[in-house]
């Protein structure tokens, strides 16, 4: 095989996560690239009155095709529930509380959270990912499908304590951002809270597009986002405050200073993403790509950026 090929599938694996062992051939790899380049183009075109139409037929396409997606994807990570998720349970607090999840992929996080005795719901786009891949049932998980934007179209307002979504915001229509922020107001109850991660944009892109070297995503990422970005958004929406969820293992030590409820940590919470905000316009300032990802990736070594955006907006 030609040098390209070996580089091409090696970033591929690494991109995805998948075994060096398993085989992946470069034919595989083009044909994952042209899917998607044609899809993303399918998505960004519908329109408001098509989009769950659109939506829900390209992601059935995409992993009834590429069936490995769904069977290799994300097997070089074997880190424990216990241990991924711990900042999510975390910011989360202790059980009984109801909670939601969009675009729950294979049921990882969702199963978890239900084994840890929340009450949970699951949804997903399309039959092809959810359910269907989830090894045991638990009885307090149901599953649904969803478009997940407008989800008082699927469930009864002021429902949820917790609305959770990983690696979700980056899929979505650029179009339906605020519609779907609304679409979690209305589905959590006073004081509910709606917890997400996503990719930044000033490190990506993070889809298909990294394994070819492209600047900007051109495969499902739709839009990569930064922090100003969706603080500005989730202001705009209604919702009391933003922060960022501090880290389970930092928790520990702030305690040993007496910094240890749930107000002190959130107030720790708005602080940091104040200081986000602050490294993040300072990177906004450089004007080349190749320059920006580099401070960007420094910074995020030093532990100074976090390019996880991983927010907690407070209803």
């Amino acid at each position: 095989m030609e040098s390209r090929g070996i580089e091409l599938i090696a970033r591929y694996k690494s991109n995805y996560f998948i075994p060096a062992e398993v085989e992946i051939t470069e034919q595989m790899i083009l044909a994952h690239w042209e899917l998607e380049k044609q899809l993303t183009r399918e998505l960004l075109e519908s329109t408001p009155e098509t989009r769950w139409e659109v939506f829900e037929r390209c992601y059935t396409r995409l992993f009834s095709e590429l069936e490995w997606l769904n069977l290799l994807v994300g097997q070089t990570n074997t880190t424990l529930p216990t241990e991924r998720y711990k900042t999510w349970i975390a910011t989360i607090g202790v059980p009984p509380q109801k909670i939601y999840e969009i675009g729950s992929g294979k049921g990882e996080m969702i199963s978890y959270l239900a084994e840890c005795r929340f009450e949970c719901k699951a949804t997903e786009i399309t039959h092809e990912r959810g359910e269907k891949h989830v090894k045991f049932k638990h009885p307090r998980l149901s599953w649904g499908i969803s478009d997940g934007v407008h989800l008082d179209l699927f469930e009864p307002p002021e429902t949820y304590d917790v609305v959770v979504s990983s690696s979700v915001i980056e899929h979505l229509h650029p179009e339906d951002l605020a519609a779907h922020l609304k679409g979690v107001y209305t589905i959590l109850s006073k004081n509910g809270r709606y917890i997400f991660n996503t990719t930044h944009c000033y490190t990506g892109p993070h889809d298909i597009s990294r394994v070819f070297k492209c600047d900007k995503p051109k495969g499902m990422h739709l839009k990569e986002y930064t922090y100003n970005e969706l603080t500005e958004a989730i202001k705009n929406t209604g919702y009391r405050c933003a922060y960022y969820p501090i880290p389970h293992k930092y928790r520990k030590s702030f305690s040993y200073i007496g910094i240890n409820n749930q107000e002190q940590i959130k107030a720790l919470g708005i602080f940091y993403l104040k200081l986000m905000l602050v490294v993040e316009k300072c990177l906004s300032a450089i004007p080349y790509y190749s320059l920006r990802l580099l401070c960007a990736k420094t910074l995020k070594k030093l532990k100074i950026f976090q390019d996880n955006i991983f927010l907690v907006a407070q209803k």
